[in-house]
């Protein structure tokens, strides 16, 4: 067990208990991002806290006894030595996608018990639709845990006076240093919080690799829970094995990995993976406006849990740690990577997804690295380095857009400049430090304010 630091999920949580039509809330999220020890953090605001763990056999037999509900919450509360009438309580039900019949459950908690506090975490809740069971729809609601974003690095690292600079409305220029050398060794070994428990008790990152050992490892031996048979096993294991050293790069599933898989249950070993969020597929945008049609057709994006997995799995650690760049680094595929961890960990919406946009013109290699809604806006976010006038990409969906906004991410200073399309549109580009990405929404909010018809 890692020591416990904040967590910015918990601001959520508290929203979720203080709703007048509370549901059971169920927490998705990839193994060992801190689901459960952030729900026992919550409960230090609760009189009562009951927690099961459905991976424990004694546990789910609670759950799955044939006995009236009224009757459940009885033996819950006996089982810990509890009284319902002891005060405000919380019930965290973990691993819960061990029990259907517990999923089932959860709406009786919602229409008979609302005065208790439900809180349960799930993987691979979807195949659980496809069982003889009924599924609680609209009597729970969910939410995304992800890896540490670099807020959280901070606190973890006791950077306590960097973090206070950081939510300053305007960051001080004198911090900027600092900040990026602290981004460079949060992009080197990214944010799962055993790491960064560890490194923050000895900040050295040679003496991490047991922690990524052992992480990967794990999700190696997780495979059986979710492979349906002996071949997608295998197929399952070779994704995890290589699909690491492909982060951020365009994939196509036929023969991934320089396998003999054909495409179509590849795929499905991919769609597994997904279900578990070890890996997103980021699907390509042809529009450069709403409604948001991701191209299905088109050859997806690689998206890793964990930049520092990445980094540790693809032999790319001492690079990262030499480099005063991170552009420099795997031609810039890891910046664009970690670019897109800090942009998830802006919204807890277990619906987040993330895309990126590419011209819709036969021979175009146009692409854009993001594509972040801003009300009612698709504004393009290039993650890059050097002169606006070089953003070619960035120009040509400019271009084709209704709006005059851009982000570029980079190393340098945050700033607001007017550019330029090689075609002559004018437009607005906004250059966010890679520490300021948790912030773009606020950012724009500015340049909306500043550009406003007066």
């Amino acid at each position: 067990m890692y020591a416990m630091f904040k967590r910015e999920i918990l601001g959520e949580f508290k929203k979720w208990s203080e709703r007048k039509n509370r549901k059971p809330l169920i927490i998705r999220g990839a193994r060992q991002v801190g689901k459960t020890t952030a729900v026992e953090m919550f409960s230090a605001g609760f009189d009562q806290f009951l927690s099961f763990n459905l991976e424990k056999k004694e546990d789910r037999v609670i759950f799955e006894n044939e006995y009236p509900f009224k009757d459940l919450l009885s033996t819950m509360f006996l089982s810990r030595n509890m009284s319902r009438s002891g005060g405000k309580t919380l019930v965290f039900i973990d691993e819960i996608q061990n029990s259907p019949k517990t999923v089932s459950l959860l709406r009786y908690f919602y229409e008979q018990a609302d005065d208790l506090f439900v809180i349960a975490t799930g993987s691979l809740l979807e195949t659980i639709l496809n069982r003889k069971i009924s599924f609680p729809v609209g009597r729970v609601e969910f939410m995304a845990m992800h890896p540490c974003s670099f807020r959280e690095y901070l606190f973890a690292m006791n950077e306590t006076k960097l973090l206070i600079n950081l939510e300053n409305d305007e960051v001080p220029v004198f911090a900027h240093d600092l900040l990026m050398a602290s981004f460079r060794r949060y992009a080197t070994i990214g944010g799962m919080p055993q790491v960064l428990n560890d490194y923050s008790a000895e900040q050295n990152i040679t003496s991490l690799s047991h922690v990524y050992e052992a992480l990967l490892l794990s999700y190696y031996d997780d495979v059986e829970k979710y492979a349906k048979t002996a071949l997608q096993t295998q197929m399952i294991q070779h994704v995890i094995g290589n699909a690491f050293q492909g982060a951020s790069e365009r994939i196509t599933f036929e023969k991934f990995g320089n396998s003999a898989y054909r495409s179509r249950e590849m795929k499905e070993a991919f769609m597994a993976l997904e279900k578990t969020f070890l890996l997103n597929l980021v699907y390509p945008l042809t529009r450069t406006d709403f409604p948001i049609k991701p191209d299905f057709r088109k050859k997806p994006r690689l998206h890793l849990v964990d930049t520092g997995l990445v980094n540790y799995s693809s032999g790319m650690m001492g690079e990262m740690v030499f480099s005063q760049n991170i552009n420099d680094v795997y031609r810039g595929k890891i910046a664009e990577h970690i670019v897109g961890q800090e942009l998830r960990s802006t919204s807890h919406s277990a619906m987040f997804k993330l895309n990126f946009w590419v011209r819709d013109k036969k021979e175009s290699t146009a692409e854009i690295d993001y594509i972040f809604p801003y009300k009612g806006l698709l504004i393009p976010v290039e993650v890059k380095s050097g002169h606006a006038g070089k953003l070619r990409s960035l120009h040509q969906f400019i271009d084709a857009a209704p709006h005059r906004i851009a982000v570029r991410v980079w190393q340098g200073k945050p700033s607001i400049e007017t550019a330029r399309t090689i075609a002559g549109k004018e437009f607005i580009l906004l250059n966010l430090p890679f520490y300021m990405v948790h912030r773009i929404e606020k950012e724009l909010g500015k340049v909306v304010a500043q550009n406003a018809p007066q």
